[in-house]
């Protein structure tokens, strides 16, 4: 007889839910835990498999993936983790963008296109309403939020508070007050989509350093290099005295370098910038960045997917970390 996840269980001396995580790698299991487990599960000769052939008959073997964009970093590294996860376990994604111009309101979810054609559907850094939510909620099948996803939901993320923060502490420690956030803003992000909560990161590291905010130094970017670029410039021609830059992602994070430029202000000289995400141009022009493994987390929130799907057990929130990556657009603040 096969051995279960049960038997795993008991073997390492720690929950079903502990096995499955640490088996798929998700974050929340420390080292020696994750090595026990895997040194119960060999011993035992346990391989858990949500291939097709674990499944009920009646499987399209088929998982929805929604993104917004595919051709942003954050989105496109998901996609890539999910796509690699699920070919691993005999499964096939079915990509449903909603590709937009930048700065331009995107398409509703319309449920026929994925209805009877998915086992699951996973939301790629898109927030979605409330009418949304119960579209995929009618169709009946399991759905894993990664980047962002409303409260009460499986979700894979990061700590977005937490990120900001980590990125404010390094900016205020090299003596920076005068702090520009660049950040982005519309009626699609509401207060649990992460341009809120890395806001909200930035405000709070402002308090703790006895900085009062001023909001004339927040704006938007969109997600978008072009948008960070010109209302960046703009900025810096009404607020010379600013003399650092905290962009909530990586691409906007490049336009800002492109404004700074433009205008003549040298980096990190005259003005330091840091972003998040890690994209893999960062290293490229010596960004300092707040990192994430996007890719991992779009193959655990597959894994977390399939786990569903048999039946596993699964926790409701997968946070990855992040780490601060000190490059050459950050330093002090000119004397001046």
């Amino acid at each position: 007889m096969n051995a279960a996840i049960d038997d795993v269980a008991r073997a390492a001396g720690v929950s079903t839910a502990t096995v499955s995580r640490a088996l798929r790698h998700l974050p929340g299991v420390s080292e020696a835990t994750r090595a026990r487990v895997l040194e119960a599960a060999r011993g035992l000769g346990y391989a858990p498999s949500a291939s097709a052939s674990s499944l009920a008959s009646g499987r399209t073997h088929t998982i929805g993936v929604l993104t917004p964009w595919i051709r942003r970093w954050f989105h496109g590294s998901v996609t890539e983790g999910i796509e690699r996860a699920l070919r691993a376990e005999g499964f096939d994604a079915l990509l449903y963008s909603f590709e937009r111009a930048d700065g331009a309101g995107r398409n509703r979810l319309d449920p026929f296109v994925l209805r009877r054609r998915v086992d699951g559907v996973l939301v790629v850094g898109m927030p979605l309403d409330t009418d949304e939510q119960e579209v995929l909620d009618g169709l009946g099948v399991p759905v894993v939020f990664i980047g962002t996803g409303p409260p009460g939901r499986v979700t894979v993320t990061i700590d977005d508070d937490g990120a900001a923060r980590l990125a404010m502490a390094h900016l205020l420690g090299l003596g920076h007050r005068r702090i520009a956030l660049v950040t982005a803003t519309g009626e699609d992000q509401p207060d649990w989509a992460p341009p809120a909560l890395r806001q909200r990161g930035y405000e709070a590291a402002l308090a703790e350093a006895g900085v009062a905010f001023d909001p004339t130094l927040v704006i938007p970017g969109d997600y978008a290099r072009a948008g960070a670029r010109e209302r960046m410039a703009e900025l810096l021609r009404t607020r010379p005295e600013v003399t650092a830059v905290f962009a909530i992602s990586d691409d906007m994070a490049f336009g800002v370098l492109q404004a700074a430029r433009d205008a003549g202000r040298r980096v990190p000289e005259d003005l330091s910038v840091i972003g998040i995400d890690g994209h893999d141009m960062s290293d490229l022009v010596n960004l300092t960045t707040v990192g994430q493994d996007a890719a991992e987390q779009g193959a655990a929130a597959a894994a977390l997917m399939l786990e569903m799907l048999t039946g596993g057990p699964v926790a409701e929130e997968a946070v990855y970390p992040v780490e601060l990556l000190v490059r050459g657009t950050t330093g002090p603040p000119p004397r001046s």
